[in-house]
């Protein structure tokens, strides 16, 4: 899968595409990632990139014009494959939406900066929107990484165990369940007897209800679109009164 990132600092990229998963990634010939510099296809010989915005206004506008040929002199015209720009006003960024992406051979990631950038490049280029949270950054490298890292591991190959994101929070609409290793005990605080044996059905078991439990008390909106099964509701269910009526009780005795 190639990875082509349009930035006016291509240069923050390198540091972490050069460690651990990604480099290793990169090396195998797994994953392509393609830097460029925005501002090679300004026209003037300042290199401009931005502008003052019409009807006034704080800030400068990313300009279209550089932004423009960038991405059609490296993806074509039109644009090969899907063009995502990254935005705080975008559609947020979800474990399905990674999975959405890892589906192509290909994407282009516009970064922003300055106050914003011309809305023809939202409109006429961009292909996504995209958002990673509700709060504002000062340019758009960090999710373009946040994008590229999340869509990455999920291509065969790039993890080395193609089974290791099954299980990963959201990937099943649900919470990850609690994890430990060695030693069994830390502290006085033990691993749970269920993980230190083997029988794995019962392992398994644990797993899905923990997950259930972490879902319901860290994100229970998550639950309103989890493929729950009745044994999955019929467990909540018992959860929750068992929560309530341990909750009374500790008021009965205050």
């Amino acid at each position: 899968m190639r990875f082509d990132i349009f930035s006016l600092f291509p240069e923050v990229f390198q540091p972490y595409l050069e460690i651990s998963i990604l480099k290793r990634a990169i090396q195998n010939n797994l994953i392509e990632v393609h830097t460029h510099n925005i501002r090679d296809w300004a026209l003037d010989r300042h290199h401009t990139t931005d502008d003052t915005p019409y009807g006034g206004g704080g800030g400068m506008i990313m300009k279209p014009e550089p932004v423009f040929a960038a991405v059609e002199s490296v993806l074509g015209q039109p644009p090969c494959c899907p063009v995502i720009l990254l935005c705080p006003q975008g559609q947020p960024f979800t474990q399905q939406t990674a999975f959405e992406l890892a589906g192509y051979d290909r994407l282009g990631l516009i970064c922003g900066r300055y106050e914003s950038f011309d809305e023809r490049i939202r409109e006429h280029l961009a292909t996504h929107v995209i958002s990673i949270g509700d709060f504002i950054l000062t340019g758009g490298e960090l999710p373009a990484l946040m994008v590229l890292d999340a869509v990455a591991r999920l291509k065969p190959g790039v993890l080395g165990d193609n089974e290791a994101t099954s299980d990963d929070s959201f990937s099943n609409g649900l919470l990850e369940y609690p994890q430990y290793t060695r030693p069994p005990e830390f502290r006085g605080w033990s691993v749970p007897e269920v993980l230190l044996q083997g029988n794995h059905a019962q392992q398994a078991r644990w797993k899905r209800e923990q997950s259930l439990i972490r879902t319901l008390l860290w994100r229970p909106d998550l639950l309103l679109k989890a493929d729950l099964t009745d044994k999955d509701r019929k467990f909540l269910e018992e959860y929750v009164a068992q929560r309530i009526a341990k909750k009374m009780e500790e008021t009965d005795t205050d």
